[in-house]
């Protein structure tokens, strides 16, 4: 069997016989994307409205981010860090810029750039906050996703995520989302920091009550406690803000980034923050071979440049609005939840599972996927149109109502 030959079937089925089987994904066998819009090998056509969770923001195949990797290719693709590179320190420099923050720690996956900010947090709690060698603790909510590294699903609450992969990293505590008081309380002279999704999207894109990041912010002001905040899917203009925590007028001491950093063309992941954190790194302490490598740094200073202009923030504030405006009227919608272009969609009881509900859109054209038993989550890419919106929206009704 040649790939030229091969029918969706005699695709999926090379993925079950060969790949470990982590994922459950979609009988769609997908080989084209443009803009919102993607192509299977048997020709069909389907609007995207999950965008690689948030990492095809720009759309699959942006013309500026297809540029920009094109013409490093043609230049230089990897050194390692035993040596500089042309693209590093710009594009270190400009999200420090674009971001307001001191300074960059460039990693590949999102859950790299976690666990460096964990260890970040560490550092300073023993070098700098006068934390006893061993003992910090990180405080973290209920029901986040921060990655998949035996250190990060030592805290999350997942069972699925958790189960059968012990003995489990120490040095964090659990508290609900949205709950001061328990964080408050949680909080010792042991403490490092505490680490929160803006927006929590595995959960069921969970909003925080109003106030309650200003309020962290402040907790960790009078308790001398970093605030770190995973801004991974909710960041670079999802939410119609460039950060999430910007719509509560907070700043972090560290913020997580990946995603949409890579524009969908390779992994890209970065520590941003404070000079004094991050600076605490010394030669040999930390690294990773891919990390800011010169093709990531090109795409990543182009993804820069398309932020800096504000028209993607622009967009996901308008046609996010839309989008919720429009999902809010649909017949079997329990709730809808979510910031810009970025709704959990949490379906009435009796209707659909959220995997039923998924596969019914994608025999009308629209992909879109569940998280937890009865929330589809909707994050098109952020070059959607009011039309596009419209069809995905129309689809989502037949299905539901």
């Amino acid at each position: 069997m040649t790939a030229d030959a091969a029918t969706t079937r005699d695709y999926i089925a090379l993925d079950e016989r060969w790949s470990a089987h982590n994922y459950h994904p979609l009988p769609v066998v997908l080989a084209e994307g443009e803009g919102a819009w993607m192509t299977d090998v048997d020709g069909r056509r389907y609007l995207d409205l999950l965008a690689g969770y948030s990492a095809l923001n720009f759309g699959h195949r942006h013309p500026d981010l297809i540029a920009a990797a094109k013409a490093q290719l043609d230049r230089l693709t990897l050194t390692s860090r035993a040596f500089h590179h042309d693209q590093f320190g710009l594009f270190c420099g400009e999200l420090a810029e674009l971001t307001g923050t001191e300074m960059v720690l460039p990693a590949n996956s999102g859950a790299e750039a976690v666990e460096s900010a964990v260890k970040l947090a560490r550092k300073w709690a023993y070098q700098v906050k006068g934390v006893p060698d061993g003992t910090a603790e990180i405080i973290v909510a209920g029901s986040n996703f921060h990655g998949r590294t035996t250190t990060i699903i030592s805290f999350s609450t997942d069972s699925d995520a958790r189960n059968d992969f012990g003995p489990y990293t120490p040095g964090f505590k659990v508290v609900p989302y949205g709950d001061i008081d328990a964080l408050r309380a949680a909080v010792t002279d042991r403490t490092a920091a505490v680490l929160l999704e803006p927006i929590q999207g595995e959960a069921g894109v969970i909003v925080p009550p109003k106030g309650y990041m200003a309020e962290v912010r402040q907790i960790c002001d009078d308790t001398n406690t970093l605030f770190i905040a995973d801004e991974i899917q909710s960041g670079l203009a999802r939410t119609g803000a460039l950060l999430a925590l910007d719509h509560e007028g907070v700043r972090a001491d560290l913020y997580t980034l990946g995603k949409a950093l890579g524009g969908g063309i390779m992994p890209v992941s970065a520590v941003v923050g404070r000079g004094d954190i991050l600076g605490l790194l010394k030669p040999g302490e930390h690294g990773s071979t891919f990390g800011g490598n010169p093709l990531a740094c090109a795409i990543g200073r182009a993804v820069v440049r398309l932020l800096a202009t504000g028209e993607f923030q622009e967009r996901s504030r308008e046609l996010g609005a839309y989008l919720h405006s429009r999902l809010g009227e649909l017949d079997g919608v329990a709730e809808v939840r979510g910031r810009g272009l970025w709704a959990g969609v949490q379906i009435a009881e009796g209707g659909p599972t959220g995997w039923d509900a998924s596969m019914a859109l994608a025999e009308r054209g629209v992909l879109c996927k569940q998280t937890q038993e009865n929330t589809l989550r909707v994050a098109p890419p952020l070059v959607i149109t009011r039309e596009e919106i419209d069809f995905g929206v129309n689809a989502i009704q037949e299905v539901l109502g």
